[in-house]
């Protein structure tokens, strides 16, 4: 029986991680401002990435694990107007990420063109 994949993956940058570490829990602005954290599946990952912080150089990738979040966890179509990914749906976590649902976290740097790509341990299937 094949089972969804339980991984959703989110953008932090170094510093906002760090304060969440130092707090005990990752609150991103989002939060405050939308009422959820954005996150992705491992397929939306680089569109996010390139849509939103093109040149960035300061981005974590945090994988969590679904099965582990305290908070709710919706799936629903982008908030944004005009996305024209209205199609997809992506992860919502309604509330603070508890930080024990974060089984890994990766530096997430662009290229020199600003570009990001889905790093090799993801490429691979690694978990």
């Amino acid at each position: 029986m094949n089972l969804p994949d339980p991984r959703l993956f989110h953008l932090a940058t170094r510093n906002a991680w760090q304060q969440a570490v130092a707090h005990g829990t990752y609150a991103p602005e989002s939060l405050q401002t939308e009422g959820f954290i954005h996150c992705s599946t491992v397929a939306q990952i680089v569109e996010t990435a390139n849509r939103w912080y093109r040149g960035r150089s300061d981005l974590l990738l945090l994988q969590i694990d679904a099965r582990r979040l305290t908070a709710d966890l919706r799936h629903e179509p982008p908030v944004h107007p005009g996305d024209e990914r209205r199609a997809q749906c992506f992860p919502h976590i309604y509330g603070p990420l508890n930080l024990d649902a974060v089984d890994r976290m990766m530096e997430f740097p662009c290229d020199r063109e600003g570009t990001f790509t889905l790093p090799q341990a993801l490429r691979t299937g690694g978990q």
